[in-house]
C-alpha cells in the first residue's frame, strides 16, 4: 500500500535489460551491449500502405556495437514488440501485404537475423471496468463486478502521424471503440502515450523512474469517458508471448528511492529469462488528474502472470509477424483503484 514498505516478494537480480512503464515501461538492451554509453535515438513512422492509422512506430536506438529496436503498433490489439541486436547495423524490414493478411509468419524481421540477442514483445488486448461498490461481496480479492471488457483490437485509432514529436522523441496512439453503442467514449478516449529518451534522466513529474537512451516509456490515458457505475475500476490486460513455455517471473522490489518518489517504497518488475535478459518496471500507482501529485494517487494492482493458448487471444500482426503462430502468452491484469479511495469518476481521468 502507498505510504507503507510492503512485504517483498522477490529482489530483481542485476539489471540486464529493461523495459519501463510510466506507470513507467522501460526496456533496455541485454547486459553484454550495455557497454554503448552513447546512442543515437531515431524515431519515425513507418506508413501502412492505405489506410493513415494502420502504421509502425519505430524506435532506434543505435551505439557503437548494437542496436536497440522498438516497434510500437496499434494493427490488432496495441503493442510494442522489442528487439536487441550485436551490430549498429540491423534494419527493421516490413512486408506490409503480409502483415495486414490472416496469415502474417515472417512479413516483420529485424535483419540480419543473426545479430538478433533478445526479442520479446507486450501488447494489451482488453480494457477492463468493474463495480466496485460490488467488491465487498466477492472472495477472491476480485475488484468488482465485471463489465462487458473493451476489447482493444475493434478500436479505432488515429494517425500517430498527428502527434509525433522528433524534439521530444515521442508519439500518442489514441484511439476508441469502433461500435460504442452507450455513447460512453463520445467524448472520451483511450492513450497509449511512447517516448523515447537521447540519454539518461527523470520525467518531470511522478513517478519519476530512471530512464536512459536504452528506455522506451509507455503512459496509458484513459480521460473522458462515461463510467459504467458509480465507483468504477478500471484494469489493463498485459500478454506477453511465453518463449520456452514459459511465463516471466514478477518480483517485487523493495526501493527506497525517496528523493525521486516519496511514500512509494515499492517498484513491481517484469523478469524475461534467469538472468534475466529483459525486464519491464513500474511503481505501482496511478494518478486519476491530470497533473499528478500524491493526493491524487491510485493503488496499481498486478495478478500473477499465467500461461494462455495463442487460441484464446486476439491475434497480435506484430507478435505473430515475428514469433510465428505457435507462440502461447504469459498474462497479468493491472487494476487501478480500490473500492474505498479516490475512483476515476472523480475527475474522469486516470494515467499510468
Amino acid at each position: 500500500m502507498l505510504g507503507e514498505r510492503p512485504r517483498t516478494r522477490g529482489v530483481a537480480a542485476p539489471c540486464r535489460a529493461l523495459l519501463l512503464l510510466q506507470g513507467l515501461l522501460l526496456l533496455r538492451a541485454p547486459a553484454g551491449l550495455l557497454g554503448d554509453q552513447t546512442r543515437r535515438v531515431s524515431l519515425e513512422v513507418i506508413p501502412g500502405p492505405t489506410d493513415p492509422a494502420q502504421n509502425l512506430l519505430h524506435i532506434r536506438a543505435v551505439g557503437a556495437s548494437s542496436t536497440i529496436h522498438y516497434v510500437w503498433s496499434s494493427l490488432g490489439p496495441p503493442g510494442v514488440l522489442f528487439v536487441t541486436t550485436d551490430t549498429p547495423h540491423s534494419v527493421l524490414s516490413v512486408n506490409w501485404s503480409g502483415l495486414l493478411s490472416p496469415e502474417p509468419e515472417g512479413s516483420l524481421a529485424v535483419l540480419p537475423a543473426e545479430s538478433v540477442r533478445f526479442s520479446s514483445a507486450l501488447f494489451f488486448p482488453r480494457l477492463f471496468e468493474f463495480d466496485s461498490t460490488k467488491s465487498s461481496e466477492t472472495k477472491d480479492g476480485s475488484p468488482g463486478k465485471p463489465y462487458p471488457p473493451y476489447l482493444l483490437a475493434s478500436f479505432s485509432w488515429d494517425d500517430v502521424n498527428s502527434t509525433l514529436d522528433h524534439t521530444m522523441l515521442s508519439a500518442t496512439f489514441q484511439g476508441r471503440p469502433l461500435k460504442d453503442p452507450s455513447g460512453a467514449f463520445n467524448n472520451g478516449s483511450l492513450a497509449f502515450k511512447v517516448r523515447a529518451f537521447s540519454g539518461p534522466g527523470r520525467p518531470a513529474h511522478l513517478p519519476r523512474l530512471l530512464h536512459t537512451a536504452d528506455t522506451s516509456q509507455l503512459e496509458l490515458v484513459l480521460s473522458g469517458i462515461v463510467p459504467q457505475g458509480n465507483h468504477s475500476l478500471f484494469g489493463l490486460e498485459v500478454a506477453t508471448p511465453a518463449l520456452d513455455s514459459e511465463c516471466p517471473q514478477l518480483k517485487e522490489q523493495e526501493s527506497i528511492d525517496d528523493e525521486y518518489c516519496p511514500s512509494v517504497f515499492q517498484l513491481d518488475q517484469l523478469l524475461w529469462r534467469s538472468p534475466p535478459e529483459g525486464f519491464l518496471q513500474w511503481r505501482p500507482v496511478a494518478f486519476s488528474q491530470k497533473q499528478p501529485t500524491w493526493k491524487t494517487v491510485l493503488p496499481c494492482r498486478v495478478s500473477p502472470p499465467r500461461l494462455t493458448l495463442a487460441t484464446l487471444f486476439p491475434q497480435s500482426p506484430i507478435v505473430r509477424a515475428f514469433f510465428g503462430p505457435s507462440v502461447n502468452f504469459s498474462v497479468f491484469n493491472l487494476t487501478f483503484g480500490d473500492s474505498t479511495g479516490l475512483a476515476y469518476e472523480d475527475q474522469h481521468y486516470l494515467s499510468w
